[in-house]
């Protein structure tokens, strides 16, 4: 290992863009030293010159190693080194993807600090930061990088937009954070909308959380199936969505969803106290 850590020098930083590489190598001794955590190796492997980037064959860094584990020392001493903050692996995850898919909230924190990307270019292809955050339950991490910009309604190809993934893994407590930012709770993917999700886990819990928030109990997926054609009639959550589909929305219901047309999202405009009771009645008078 030494006379290869010789011959590699540690690299500085430059862009980095899906499919470089960088040195191919099996896992190292600086991917496991940052996977274990093991500090004062990483740090004597690194002064001894190896390169802070090689990657694996499938494409994984010492950083993607260290992020996964939450060892936010390990995080640490490799950014210093020279690190690329944002490297994507083979599937296209960066560490920050892999930090907030394991829950290490320091760890995101970190990364952010060191300017990692909370939206990709690539969305539409790989999952993001926040949908890996959904998808660990992490809502924590899921509050941290929206309040660093990350996108509400970025759209992964296969697993539709966050609130779908939050909904279909069944975290509530991330499906709360989303749509307390703004989520738009019908938006659809192949036509099934985060409301499909919960009925088919029978999670009556979210079901009510997403028709609170404006989810349409009528909308149909691909198979021209509602949310209730999910479920069981005799079961809780199948008698909860026929009693939705049946009974017109609550006074409560109908006041988020006119607070919504009337704030929008992320980034509500000034409405005074005396002024927004009038538009609210404005807007239910017209619907």
């Amino acid at each position: 290992m030494s006379n290869f850590a010789s011959n590699m020098d540690v690299e500085t930083s430059k862009p980095y863009f899906f499919g470089d590489i960088g040195f191919w190598s099996e896992r190292t001794e600086v991917h496991k030293a940052a996977y274990y955590g093991q500090v004062f190796k990483l740090q004597n492997l690194i002064q001894s010159g190896a390169s802070v980037n090689i990657v694996a064959v499938d494409s994984i860094t010492p950083l993607h190693e260290a992020a996964i584990r939450g060892q936010t020392d390990c995080v640490r001493l490799l950014l210093d080194a020279g690190a690329q903050v944002d490297a994507r692996n083979v599937d296209g995850s960066t560490p920050l993807c892999e930090a907030c898919s394991a829950g290490s909230l320091e760890c995101v924190r970190l990364l952010l600090e060191y300017g990692a990307k909370v939206n990709s270019a690539l969305t539409s292809r790989t999952t993001s930061p926040l949908h890996e955050a959904c998808m660990g339950g992490n809502a924590e991490c899921v509050k941290l990088v929206l309040a660093n910009g990350a996108i509400l309604e970025t759209y992964d190809l296969y697993s539709g937009t966050p609130l779908h993934v939050a909904c279909a893994s069944q975290h509530l407590e991330c499906v709360k954070v989303l749509l307390t930012a703004g989520a738009k709770v019908n938006a659809a993917r192949l036509h099934e909308t985060a409301l499909h999700h919960a009925a088919k886990a029978s999670n009556v819990e979210m079901i009510e959380l997403l028709v609170e928030f404006g989810a349409n109990v009528y909308a149909k997926d691909k198979h021209e199936k509602r949310p209730a054609d999910y479920t069981q009639p005799t079961t809780a959550s199948g008698v909860m969505l026929q009693l939705y589909e049946s009974a017109p929305l609550s006074l409560l219901q109908l006041s988020r969803i006119a607070l919504r047309a009337v704030l929008g999202t992320r980034a509500p405009q000034v409405v005074t106290k005396l002024d927004l009771p009038n538009r609210i009645i404005r807007y239910l008078c017209y619907q």
